[in-house]
């Protein structure tokens, strides 16, 4: 390893160690630092120790496997997580985004694909909110696109790059109803085959970290049979649960 030219480290959690040694040697190609771990406890040792930018995930590790290292991630961390894998049922796919994964990729993969997925994660994660300075405000809530922070009550909300990506879409534009295709296309994820339960799945996330009570939502507001929408200030006196036909 080297010295990058892009700040910080990523992180891949990977036991087979030919397929870690090749994602390593793609992305110092394109010029990042990167650190292995060959097993989860390895790998959140270095999540504390190092603080890396980006982690690559592997589902099938010796001993605590890739679904806890997530859990266990997601409670240090709000870090863009990939998982990197041979399952490709669905409801595994549900499950990594259900626990704040960013993108999922199926073994055999393509390295140089790997590494554009990298990139473009991390290019929204910290560039793509700061298209204005404008503070985005709605009753407690507030995001600050120039910081890429959300506060609820003036206390800060730990949320994945996704999470924030759909926050921000909708929160820009209060009142307008975001189908779940268009809300796919601000995430840019694979998994073609579930887009609708992927939307839905960080959406419940999402809810679960800034309403009071996540099934009668005062934010983000279910239009059904079309998508979702960010509240406007006439739902304050209008509201009815979230839920309209």
């Amino acid at each position: 390893m080297y010295a990058s030219r892009n700040p910080g480290a990523i992180l891949i959690i990977e036991d087979e160690r030919n397929i870690s040694a090749l994602v390593v040697q793609y992305l110092e190609k394109a010029g990042y630092e990167a650190l292995a771990a060959f097993d989860g406890a390895k790998g959140l040792d270095l999540v504390r120790t190092r603080h890396p930018i980006f982690i690559i995930l592997d589902l099938m590790l010796p001993g605590m496997d890739g679904w806890e290292v997530c859990r266990e991630i997601r409670k240090l961390s709000d870090v863009p997580i990939l998982i990197l894998t041979a399952r490709e049922e669905e409801m595994d796919r549900l499950l990594g985004f259900s626990l704040g994964a960013d993108d999922y990729v199926v073994k055999p993969f393509s390295p140089r694909e790997l590494v554009e997925r990298v990139k473009a994660i991390l290019r929204r994660a910290r560039g793509g909110a700061r298209r204005t300075g404008e503070v985005l405000r709605h009753r407690e809530l507030a995001l600050e696109p120039e910081k890429h922070k959300v506060t609820l009550r003036g206390e800060e909300v730990a949320l994945t790059p996704s999470e924030y990506r759909l926050l921000s879409t909708m929160m820009s534009a209060p009142g307008r109803v975001f189908s779940r295709d268009d809300l796919l296309s601000h995430l840019h994820l694979g998994g073609e085959a579930v887009v609708d339960r992927v939307i839905d799945v960080h959406v419940g996330k999402l809810r679960q970290k800034i309403e009071r009570d996540s099934g009668r939502p005062e934010y983000i507001l279910t239009v059904y049979g079309v998508g979702y929408r960010f509240a406007e200030p006439r739902d304050d006196s209008e509201r009815t649960g979230g839920n309209e036909e």
